[in-house]
């Protein structure tokens, strides 16, 4: 049976009938007949007051990362547009105002560095400040709630990729993360998450019968979210994780690179669930654009088995030996931080920079991971709904 969302039980049991809210989307907020989360309130009785846009804004318009939004208007429903990656990452009092509840109804990726779940954090934190309720309408893990893979969130290392103790593969929903962000780490919010029905926690996007809009522009398939919790790592450093090009953080490459070595060399280590195909492109824009790229297409032939954050691990150590002299961790700022390197706010700590310049494998640094894994999965089990 297709899942039913937290935004389709919400309205049409009409539980905010008559309110006036805010709503947190984008254009990946839309139920399964293709209507968008602020239409449905309109007819579901509920004035919308005010309109929240996480990064990229409210219409995911802005290609790059690190490029801010706009505050406006929506001309069509005559609301304002608050952009939420602006000079504010939290709604302030002045946005909050007339508002009987916030809803935020966003497609996470299920990757610890996606901002979309740090906007639902500072909205928790801005809405708990006014006495504001907090409604997040559930949504799928596209890249299911089974598996959780890699280094936790180290003290001294949060920022906006990263602002709560969680591994870089959660494998938690949208909602579940905002019973944990609230009651585990203080936020404190009046919350409630609308629950779906019909998911089942081993199942990925295509399971749900759910039409896939990308979240975000360079997420444009379930198979890009399945590879970018490890090759997300890439953007803390001068390798390209395949912007430009028509399949983000599945094709990786670097100028100095030679596609058919290095795609051996990959395969070579037998890393479950995935192979390597030699492939060079030029990206269009963003890291190397309009030079030729070696590198590799990652093809995950076994979702279950992938283990995407080791795999993105072992493909920067790979491009860093094929080019000692070319490789480059790439220098602050990036998202908001002006001091650390943006590889150990991906990361989550120094360990992967400290580890691989120090002669470190991808398998030794991944054994690290897994007492750590262990420990989060027995906090996150009081926080599961599925």
């Amino acid at each position: 049976m297709p899942v039913v969302l937290g935004s389709d039980v919400l309205f049409d049991r009409q539980l905010l009938a008559g309110r006036t809210i805010g709503l947190v989307c984008n254009p990946a907020s839309i139920d399964g007949q293709f209507r968008h989360v602020v239409d449905r309130a309109g007819a579901a009785g509920v004035r919308v007051g005010a309109i929240f846009g996480p990064q990229h804004g409210f219409n995911s318009d802005l290609q790059e990362n690190m490029i801010e939004s706009p505050h406006g208007r929506d001309a069509r429903r005559n609301v304002p547009v608050y952009s939420l990656y602006s000079e504010t990452r939290e709604p302030t009092a002045e946005m909050l105002a007339g508002l009987d509840a916030l809803v935020i109804d966003l497609q996470d990726v299920g990757t610890r560095i996606y901002t979309y779940i740090y906007t639902m954090a500072n909205c928790l934190v801005a809405a708990r400040k006014q006495g504001l309720p907090v409604v997040v309408c559930d949504r799928p893990n596209p890249i299911g709630g089974d598996a959780v893979e890699g280094p936790m969130l180290a003290r001294g290392f949060e920022s906006f990729v990263g602002q709560f103790p969680i591994p870089m593969r959660h494998g938690m929903t949208i909602g579940e993360l905002a019973r944990l962000f609230n009651d585990r780490f203080g936020l404190d919010a009046k919350l409630e998450v609308v629950k779906m029905q019909n998911w089942s926690r081993g199942d990925y996007w295509e399971s749900s019968g759910l039409p896939w809009v990308l979240p975000s522009p360079n997420i444009p398939t379930v198979d890009s979210a399945v590879v970018y919790p490890g090759t997300v790592l890439l953007e803390g450093t001068n390798i390209s994780e395949g912007r430009g090009t028509n399949k983000p953080f599945e094709l990786v490459g670097a100028p100095w690179a030679d596609a058919g070595r290095i795609s051996a060399q990959l395969d070579a280590l037998g890393l479950p669930g995935v192979r390597f195909r030699p492939a060079v492109f030029e990206p269009t824009f963003h890291k190397h654009a309009r030079i030729a790229c070696g590198g590799c297409q990652i093809h995950v032939t076994d979702r279950a088995a992938f283990r995407a954050v080791e795999a993105g691990v072992a493909i920067i150590a790979a491009f860093r030996s094929a080019g000692p002299s070319a490789f480059q961790w790439r220098e602050p700022p990036y998202e908001y931080e002006h001091v650390k390197l943006p590889i150990d706010i991906l990361y989550g700590s120094a360990g992967l920079r400290e580890g691989l310049d120090g002669g470190e494998t991808a398998a030794s640094l991944a054994a690290v991971w897994n007492s750590e894994m262990a420990a989060f999965s027995d906090i996150r089990e009081k926080y599961l709904l599925y």
